[in-house]
């Protein structure tokens, strides 16, 4: 037999109702308070630094209303030094999760109104909570950095949480894309998660990263400088290679880090989000046959030749979103499509120190070949290169262990990998560069390309030494007797014997097809149909599968 059903009593229900009003309204004030952080007086001096607040950030970085908070209660337990007096709720730092073009993405904002930003305890304990989930559920992380570092009143808990901070960056490296946005300061330990990261934007005026401020320095070295010329964004994005990216601004710091997030896949499973696109795939470009200079000395910008090749976007033009645009010029990395597809860039600039290879390059497209690799986005190489930078300087730095990490990352690289030769390809960079012997799946070659162990004037050097000693032995022994060459006729008669022997070494052997019967060169190609040849093994290569032997990891050169 059915229970008879129990119904509340009208007056049951006239005593609850004033009790669950107080209660949503409890809710609704904790979240005002909340949502207030340090007050309307210091988010204005913010402001007037031309700074966001951090609910600000989040709202202009996920998609409108997609945001779901976490952890927005939370409080430090920290007792001394009259902090148990001083509680925010959420304690600076805003946590949860959003959506990025349709997408989910996880983030965190450091709130400066509150204690400065300053990690606690707690507040670590949120980011690593929505780390932990983000790795769950195979989303990018995507951390609003703007802090004065480790809250000092609570001593070595803050920074235990850093450390636990430190170990989820590592554990998520190459497992889902994780980036830093500094927005205002980055110091002491707080620098090593971004650092960590697969990507840091900065920006300028209002940003800056440094071990130790500009007060340590001057104490402990003696030296002046500013903020700014320590670890600004100019300083960083010029000089020493930390951050990837710079802005203007928080608004246009933040539109770059969702035009980032549209390249990369959620996670090392998935693949990259492909467009659609109305730029055809065969499309053939004339001016790409004649761009090569016909001086092989004589620069040009190697973007020109990509934009060409690449994807356009709404405009009409080749899209290259950079990487680093502005840190070891001589080499080009960034995102672009083919056909709808991320691709990663690799190119040698022979505009810049002529496309060598010196070490900020060979670092700067290392990390970013790894990264390419470990989130499946097929890489694409231009190569227009001379060899490795010389030099005292270059070698006292490194360069032999430097130029091993392109040689390493490209080495162990399984996506797919295409190299396009335009001009130069000269010695060990030859090898270094995506070369067909390093696994790459398709190698092209225009007809400008020379590949050889050295350029035809230093090759003659060596080469032709003996034949152009006896030229001149010959020269002289053809005088009357008693009558001697000059230095400029020996000089004139050299240059002309140099000259037809530079001639002859690249005939011979600087040039695409030497290496195309050998098998290293699959096809010599007209330029104009480069893209179309790109795009059709980009096609055939959609289900290349490859992997390296079984081993917890290699041991890069560090």
């Amino acid at each position: 037999m059915t229970p008879p059903k129990m119904v509340e009593s009208p007056k049951s229900q006239i005593g609850t109702e004033p009790l669950r009003q107080g209660k949503l309204a409890e809710l609704a004030a904790r979240h005002a308070i909340a949502e207030e952080g340090g007050g309307s007086e210091r988010r204005a001096r913010e402001s007037a630094a031309g700074k966001l607040s951090a609910r600000e950030r989040i709202d202009l970085l996920l998609d409108e209303g997609t945001f779901e908070e976490t952890d927005k209660f939370v409080t430090h337990r920290a007792t001394d030094f009259g902090m148990d007096a001083q509680r925010v709720p959420g304690d600076g730092f805003i946590t949860g999760y959003g959506r990025v073009q349709g997408r989910v993405v996880f983030c965190f904002a450091q709130d400066f109104t509150v204690f400065g930003g300053s990690l606690s305890e707690a507040n670590a304990a949120k980011i690593v909570k929505v780390m932990d989930m983000a790795m769950r559920v195979g989303a990018p992380i995507v951390g609003l950095n703007d802090s004065g570092g480790a809250r000092i009143q609570e001593g070595v808990v803050s920074l235990a949480g850093y450390t636990d901070i430190f170990l989820r960056n590592t554990l998520a490296s190459g497992v889902v894309p994780q980036i830093s946005a500094i927005l205002g300061p980055c110091a002491g330990g707080a620098v090593y998660s971004p650092a960590i990261t697969d990507f840091t934007l900065m920006t300028e005026k209002t940003s800056y990263m440094f071990v130790t401020g500009p007060d340590v320095i001057k104490t402990v070295t003696h030296e002046d400088v500013t903020k700014d010329a320590l670890g600004g964004a100019a300083t960083h994005n010029e000089i020493s290679g930390v951050a990837h990216f710079t802005a203007h601004d928080d608004a246009e710091c933040l539109a770059m880090v969702r035009e980032l997030l549209s390249f990369l896949p959620s996670n090392n499973l998935d693949d990259p989000p492909r467009r659609a696109t109305q730029d055809d795939p065969k499309r053939a470009d004339a001016a790409l046959d004649s761009i090569i200079p016909a001086e092989s000395n004589q620069p040009y910008d190697m973007v020109d030749v990509i934009t060409r090749v690449v994807d356009r976007d709404e405009s009409g033009v080749g899209y290259l979103f950079q990487v680093q645009e502005h840190f070891a010029r001589n080499i080009v990395v960034g995102f672009a499509r083919m056909d709808g597809r991320p691709v990663g860039i690799v190119a040698n600039q022979p505009a810049y120190l002529a496309g060598v290879l010196d070490i900020n390059a060979s670092v700067k497209a290392a990390r970013f070949v790894r990264f390419c690799d470990a989130f499946n986005i097929p890489l694409i190489t231009f190569e227009d290169v001379p060899g490795f930078m010389p030099g005292i300087a270059q070698e006292h730095g490194g360069i032999i262990r430097h130029g091993a990490k392109l040689l390493y990352a490209f080495a162990e690289a399984t996506v797919p990998k295409l190299t396009v030769i335009t001009r130069k390809a000269y010695g060990g960079a030859y090898c270094v560069m995506s070369s067909k012997h390093l696994r790459t799946d398709l190698n092209l070659a225009w007809p400008t390309a020379e590949i050889a162990v050295m350029g035809p004037e230093g090759a003659v050097n060596i080469v032709y030494k003996r034949e152009l000693e006896t030229v001149l032995r010959r020269a002289e022994g053809g005088m009357p007797q008693g009558v001697s060459l000059s230095e400029e006729q020996k000089l004139e008669i050299l240059a002309e014997a140099r000259s037809e022997k530079v001639a002859e070494f690249r005939e011979r052997f600087a040039n695409p097809y030497v290496a195309a019967e050998r098998g290293y060169i699959d096809a010599v190609v007209r330029p104009s149909e480069t893209r179309r040849r790109l795009n059709a093994a980009l096609d055939m290569l959609s289900t290349k599968r490859e992997k390296n032997p079984a081993k917890k990891h290699g041991n890069i050169p560090l």
